[in-house]
């Protein structure tokens, strides 16, 4: 099959199999040996965790693009644009290149054996895995960076054996498939760690599920606080160490720190020189779209996360302390998805928004509604000013503030993107 653009394919996608959600690697691996895509050439640096996983991955790539590596970066979901998953050397991959990819997977499915009689279905999450790993074999690219989509043992990523395996952090989401408590999670996360390869974890306390698989790997297992670290040193510096390195009064980064000292070590574990890198200047450089995103829009600040449970938008709260924010009155737009700890996470925002806005992601089956939201509010003795859908909730912030306030929108990935796509409507 030949669809005559990237929209068609992923329209067709969206609707091929039954379910969005479909965790496994039976059905994966198959189509992926078909492919020949299961050994690549390349290094190979998996990045799981519940939070600080794409600001580790545009980390790890940027140094090992500095360290002259050709390098594929697959994360996900996107804000924009869906060329956003697949990049090399920086650069978001063609719709052309992607398409040939989705048709190659789908020649790939359609081959039946004594095993597998019918045409093997995969999920929109899993063609898009797969068309990465076709693209960058394609490329030729020496290392690729392999953001894991949900929890880690049975995500289509972990069909790759990872060169070292990252762990950025590990708290309570997508508890309906990974389980409810931090050791089956951290169970679920450990799953990318190979035999005998090294493991970076950057949560400060690893749940022992993820210790204990370390050790019966015999898994090299490098923990922070313990085997490399950091420390803030004022307001604009940093220091990092490992057991053979120590960097001190670096320029303070933008991007979450462990996320980051995760990145450095990996550097390491690949003999990168840092100093030849530049590699503090470079990670202080770094900004990721839609991880504490600033805008300055009619005379106010417009902050924009994608903080969408508690773990992450109590580390929002840091930011904005950090930042000056709470100095000035916010303003915050909000909408999550239905399946996300929506009372834990806006309770953690309580006393730092003054004026609350719910945003209507109706057109989103998972997303929660505004009645939802609003009751989430009540229940914390608040009340919204205004629901509707982003743009509208921008304009009702605006019209609500004061030259000097500041507008936060954060939530789910969705909720960014409109905010994002309403910003540069307004400023066109």
């Amino acid at each position: 099959m030949q669809l005559d653009s990237l929209s068609a394919w992923l329209d067709w996608l969206e609707k091929n199999h039954p379910t969005e959600i479909d965790l496994g690697l039976e059905r994966i691996t198959r189509v992926a040996q078909r492919m020949a895509l299961l050994k690549p050439t390349a290094k190979v640096v998996t990045v799981a965790g519940t939070n600080g996983k794409g600001s580790c991955v545009t980390a790890t790539a940027a140094l090992l693009g500095a360290a002259g590596f050709s390098v594929g970066v697959y994360t996900s979901p996107h804000l924009l644009h869906y060329n956003e998953r697949i990049v090399v050397d920086g650069n978001p991959v063609a719709d052309a290149e992607i398409c040939s990819a989705f048709a190659a997977i789908f020649n790939a499915c359609q081959q039946t054996c004594a095993d597998y009689p019918e045409p093997i279905s995969l999920t929109y999450f899993e063609y898009g895995t797969l068309a990465a790993l076709e693209i960058f074999q394609r490329r030729q690219v020496m290392a690729t960076v392999l953001e894991v989509g949900l929890g880690g043992r049975l995500d289509a990523i972990n069909i790759i054996d990872a060169d070292v395996a990252v762990i950025t952090s590990i708290a309570l989401d997508h508890t309906d498939w990974l389980g409810d408590n931090r050791e089956a999670i951290g169970y679920e996360k450990a799953g990318i760690m190979r035999a005998g390869k090294p493991v970076v974890c950057a949560d400060f306390s690893p749940p022992q599920s993820l210790l204990d698989h370390a050790q019966n790997l015999s898994a090299s297992l490098q923990l922070i606080s313990r085997d490399f670290g950091y420390s803030v040193a004022g307001d604009s510096t940093w220091n990092w160490w490992n057991n053979n390195v120590q960097f001190s009064s670096q320029t303070l980064p933008q991007l979450p720190l462990p996320s980051l000292a995760a990145a450095l070590q990996v550097a390491c574990i690949f003999g990168l020189d840092l100093l030849a890198i530049d590699a503090f200047t470079r990670l202080a450089a770094l900004r990721v779209p839609g991880r504490f995103q600033t805008v300055h829009w009619r005379e106010r600040q417009v902050i924009l996360d994608v903080a969408h449970n508690p773990a992450a938008t109590a580390y929002l709260v840091e930011r904005l302390v950090q930042g000056g924010a709470v100095g000035s009155k916010i303003h915050g737009i909000v909408a999550m998805m239905a399946d996300k700890d929506r009372a834990q996470s806006l309770e953690n925002l309580k006393g730092y928004i003054s004026n609350w806005y719910i945003a209507d992601l109706s057109f989103i089956p998972r997303a929660a509604t505004v009645e939802q939201l609003r009751q989430n509010l009540v229940d914390l003795d608040v009340e919204a000013e205004f629901s509707g859908s982003v743009s509208d909730c921008l304009h009702a912030a605006f019209n609500n503030s004061d030259p000097g306030d500041r507008i936060l929108v954060f939530g789910s990935f969705y909720t960014v993107a409109a905010g994002l796509q309403a910003l540069a409507a307004t400023t066109a």
